[in-house]
């Protein structure tokens, strides 16, 4: 990725934290944490990865809500960034935490195997 690619990754990341939050409160989503944002070469598509936990609603409804408030969510980072076009939203759940929690537990698993 190019250095202005991840400027505006950046400031995309930084900007989307209000909207999603506020989104997270209002749906009961519990906590939602943007982890990454990852642009096109052409900066026309920003890929939004998320961890979603502790809400009522599964984070699987959470990111089809982000899909329908997307021309809002949008609008407000719009409003501040300096960008001559705002890219359009992809929103994805970031699942790299529980794989992380499945490889631990296979490593434990294993090891109370070696240790019997």
């Amino acid at each position: 990725m190019s250095i202005r690619a991840e400027r505006v990754a950046s400031e995309v990341k930084k900007s989307l934290v209000s909207p999603i939050s506020d989104l997270a409160s209002e749906f009961s989503a519990g906590l939602a944490t943007v982890t990454a944002v990852r642009l096109s070469k052409d900066l026309q598509i920003a890929k939004v990865y998320l961890t979603v936990f502790g809400g009522k609603i599964t984070p699987g409804k959470f990111i089809e809500i982000l899909e329908e408030k997307n021309k809002q969510i949008r609008y407000q980072i719009a409003s501040k960034l300096q960008l001559r076009r705002v890219p359009e939203l992809r929103f994805f759940l970031d699942d790299t935490l529980s794989e992380m929690e499945n490889i631990q537990k296979l490593i434990n698993s294993v090891k109370t195997t070696d240790n019997d």
